[in-house]
């Protein structure tokens, strides 16, 4: 695993004032002491704790796959919520 990359990070918002939504997800990806990929993803509403789950890949297609799923499930916000849930533009260099 030495010289893999973990996948970039990825910040989505969801943002209807009318209805006071304001909402975040993102995730992110690092390598722990062994080796394995960490998948963090943090949600909830934007300027509060939220909440954060974790989970260990030993490789880096089995946590293409979580993340993607994840991103599946994030794109079917319009029908559960009425809002779809947009990247943040990322500044800087």
């Amino acid at each position: 695993m030495k010289g893999a990359i973990p996948p970039d990070p990825i910040e989505l918002v969801a943002l209807d004032p009318t209805r006071n939504i304001r909402r975040r997800y993102s995730i992110s990806a690092s390598f722990d002491l062994f080796g394995m990929i960490i998948v963090e993803t943090r949600w909830g509403r934007i300027g509060a704790a939220g909440q954060t789950q974790c989970h260990a890949f030993a490789d880096r297609a089995a946590a293409d796959r979580h993340i993607a799923a994840i991103l599946r499930r994030r794109g079917t916000a319009e029908r559960r919520i009425g809002i779809v849930y947009r990247p943040v533009e990322r500044s800087g260099a």
